[in-house]
C-alpha cells in the first residue's frame, strides 16, 4: 500500500510540474466558462410538443392539424389536465405545451378573440424562443385566412410562459455543455496522454514489472485525474452560481454523484484510447477528433438533436456527453430527482462498464 500511495504522489508531482498540463487543467475551464457567454440561434425541426385542448371544437382541431402538418413540430401527446403540464416537462418528453382556453371557438366568434397559451421548456432558451416564434407564425397565417371574408376581424392572442428559464438567459444553456466538455477533456484526453507517455518513453514496461500490479499502475495513473476533475467540476459550479448567477434547483449531492459517474466514464474512455495509441500525439488527435467534436456537435449542447438527420440522431446515443447534459439540465434547471434521470444514469453506468471491460481486454492482449 505504501508503494501504491507513493506512486500516486509521483503522478501528482508529474502533473504539477508540467505548466502546460496545469493550464489545460485549471486555466481553460475558467476561461471557457467566463468567455462562452454568447447565444447561438438554430432552426428547429420535428420538435416534440404536447397539446392541452379543453375546448375540443372545430377551430382548435383545425389549428392543431395545421401545427401537426408543419415540418417544425411533432405532437407527442395530448394532455387532459392543466395540472399534468409540470410532470410532462419534468419527464423531458416535450419542449412545449399549447394550452387552448375553454370555449375557444365560442369566444372567438362572440368576443372576436381567443387565447392560446404557449408554454415552453426554457432550459434551452434559443430553442424555446424559436418554438414560440414558429407557433406565432402559424397562428398569424391561420388568422389571416380566417379574417379574409370577415368584416370584424377575429383575434387569436397567444400567451407565452417560459418555464425553468423565464428570462431566456443563454448561460442556462452553455454551462451544462461547457461543464461536460471540460470534464471530458480533462478526464479522457489527459488520462490517455499520461498513459501513452509512459508507453512512448518505454517506462510502462518498467512500471508493469515493478512490485505494483498492472491494475494498480492504471488506477494510480487515474486517481489524480479523478481528484483534479472533481475540483474542476466544483470550480465550474461555483463560477456558475456566484459569477453567472445561475441557480441550482436540484440536489447538490445528486449533482456531485452524477458528475463523478461521468468523470469515471470519461476516464475509462481515456484508458481505452491509450490502449490503441502508440504516441502522445496519436492519443491527443483521437481525443480531440473522436471526442471533442462529437461532444460539441452530437450531444445536444449547441444543436437540437431532434432537428438532425435520423442517422445522426441514432449516432448521438453512443455519445456519453448527450446523457450527461440531459442529467445536468434536469438537476440544475428543473430540480428533479433520480426518479426522472435513472435511465440516463444507467446508460452512463453501462458505458463505463463496457469501456473498462474493453480496456482490460486490450491491455491483456498487449501484455501477452
Amino acid at each position: 500500500m505504501k508503494r501504491f500511495i507513493g506512486f500516486i504522489k509521483k503522478e501528482f508531482y508529474h502533473i504539477f510540474r508540467d505548466r502546460r498540463s496545469l493550464f489545460i487543467l485549471f486555466g481553460m475551464p475558467i476561461a471557457q466558462i467566463l468567455l462562452f457567454g454568447f447565444a447561438i440561434t438554430n432552426e428547429i425541426n420535428n420538435v416534440d410538443i404536447a397539446i392541452l385542448n379543453t375546448s375540443k371544437d372545430t377551430t382548435t382541431e383545425e389549428i392543431i392539424n395545421r401545427i401537426a402538418a408543419s415540418k417544425y413540430f411533432s405532437i407527442k401527446q395530448m394532455v387532459t389536465r392543466e395540472a399534468d403540464i409540470a410532470s410532462v416537462f419534468e419527464k423531458g418528453n416535450v419542449k412545449a405545451v399549447l394550452n387552448f382556453e375553454r370555449n375557444f371557438s365560442k369566444n372567438l366568434i362572440k368576443e372576436n378573440k381567443a387565447t392560446i397559451q404557449i408554454i415552453t421548456d426554457a432550459t434551452d432558451p434559443n430553442t424555446a424562443n424559436t418554438i414560440t416564434n414558429y407557433v406565432n407564425a402559424i397562428l398569424q397565417h391561420y388568422q389571416k385566412e380566417l379574417n379574409k371574408d370577415v368584416h370584424v376581424a377575429y383575434q387569436i392572442i397567444p400567451q407565452t410562459r417560459m418555464v425553468y428559464n423565464p428570462e431566456l438567459k443563454s448561460v442556462y444553456m452553455f454551462v451544462p455543455g461547457v461543464m461536460t466538455i471540460i470534464l471530458m477533456l480533462v478526464s479522457a484526453m489527459m488520462t490517455s496522454i499520461s498513459i501513452t507517455r509512459e508507453k512512448e518513453l518505454g517506462t510502462m514496461e518498467i512500471l508493469l514489472v515493478s512490485p505494483l500490479k498492472p491494475f494498480q499502475v492504471i488506477i494510480g495513473k487515474v486517481i489524480p485525474y479523478i481528484f483534479l476533475s472533481i475540483i474542476n467540476a466544483i470550480v465550474i459550479v461555483m463560477l456558475s452560481i456566484f459569477i453567472l448567477n445561475m441557480p441550482i434547483q436540484g440536489s447538490l449531492l445528486l449533482l456531485g454523484l452524477e458528475s463523478v459517474l461521468f468523470i469515471i466514464t470519461s476516464l475509462a474512455l481515456g484508458i481505452l484510447i491509450s490502449t490503441i495509441s502508440a504516441t502522445q500525439q496519436t492519443a491527443m488527435m483521437i481525443s480531440l477528433m473522436g471526442l471533442m467534436l462529437p461532444v460539441i456537435l452530437l450531444s445536444g449542447f449547441i444543436f437540437p438533436i431532434s432537428s438532425m438527420p435520423m442517422p445522426l440522431q441514432i449516432l448521438s446515443n453512443i455519445i456519453p456527453a448527450k446523457w450527461f447534459i440531459i442529467i445536468l439540465k434536469a438537476i440544475m434547471l428543473k430540480g428533479v430527482g433520480l426518479e426522472f434521470i435513472w435511465k440516463e444514469t444507467l446508460i452512463l453506468l453501462g458505458m463505463t462498464v463496457f469501456f473498462i471491460a474493453l480496456s482490460v481486454k486490450k491491455y491483456k492482449i498487449r501484455l501477452e
